[in-house]
């Protein structure tokens, strides 16, 4: 069983109509909020199209803008729906949010732990940048070999030479950003073995949840939108019923359809 997590911003109508007076007293409204959101699928569900392409042909949604208790209930119902029972194991991947992994250590303890690998490049480019700043090709060449290496070895090494880079820096910026990324990557250096997920055919990164939550995001940011968290939590519930496949639990009176027309 494959589980991802993730969450997104929507934005409500928070102090609506008094925000200047509430800036009076020092108080900016807030109109962005969290909705955490999840994912979970069958490593059997999943496939490719004739060109190549990665689909997952079934998987369960969880979504609320009701915080990580909400969260955390609803993902673990919808895993035991799908099977996370009867799995023979489970694996969750994320970026390196902190609240992800103690989500994760909560509920599903048993659960190995995967960090999104195109985080970690991205964590590894930013290390790239404070070394050599606008110059890309030297960035480039120094970044693609311990891609490779991350991709296709051990986390180990990759951590060894970025810590080699700081013990040769000077104390300044640079030295503070790389040391924050070598920290990084110290956190999650045992969620990084890439080379065993090639082997085992699981997904390296989190790419499913990201595309349900541009999915979600399609419907709750149109031009114009604001919602109250009355409002917007029902129609993430009704959101979720229908990809969960199970609209007809709420209208059994409707003919079926077509998702794909929806």
């Amino acid at each position: 069983m494959i589980l991802q997590i993730d969450a997104w911003n929507i934005r409500e109508r928070d102090q609506w109509g008094a925000s200047a007076a509430c800036r009076k007293k020092g108080n900016e409204p807030e109109r962005w909020h969290w909705v955490y959101t999840g994912t979970c699928f069958r490593l059997d569900h999943r496939g490719q199209t004739a060109g190549g392409r990665p689909v997952i042909a079934e998987r369960g949604f969880a979504a609320t803008r009701e915080g990580l208790e909400a969260l955390r209930e609803q993902l673990h119902a919808e895993a035991r729906r799908r099977g996370l029972g009867q799995a023979a194991g489970a694996l969750v991947i994320a970026d390196g949010a902190v609240w992800i992994w103690r989500l994760a250590d909560d509920r599903f303890p048993e659960a190995r732990q995967r960090l999104d690998f195109y985080h970690a490049v991205q964590h590894l480019a930013a290390v790239g940048r404070a070394c050599f700043g606008e110059d890309q090709t030297r960035l480039r060449a120094w970044l693609k070999p311990l891609v490779r290496q991350l991709k296709n070895e051990a986390a180990v090494k990759v951590v060894r030479q970025l810590e080699e880079i700081l013990a040769r820096l000077p104390s300044g910026p640079v030295a503070s950003a790389v040391r924050t990324e070598v920290n990084y990557f110290h956190a999650h250096q045992e969620r990084m073995d890439y080379p065993t997920a090639r082997r085992r055919g699981e997904p390296l990164g989190s790419g499913a949840i990201e595309a349900t939550c541009r999915q979600y995001q399609c419907r709750f940011k149109r031009p114009g939108q604001f919602w109250s968290r009355t409002g917007d939590e029902a129609l993430l519930c009704l959101e979720t019923f229908w990809r969960n496949g199970r609209w007809h639990l709420l209208f059994p009176h409707a003919p079926p359809f077509d998702p794909a027309k929806n």
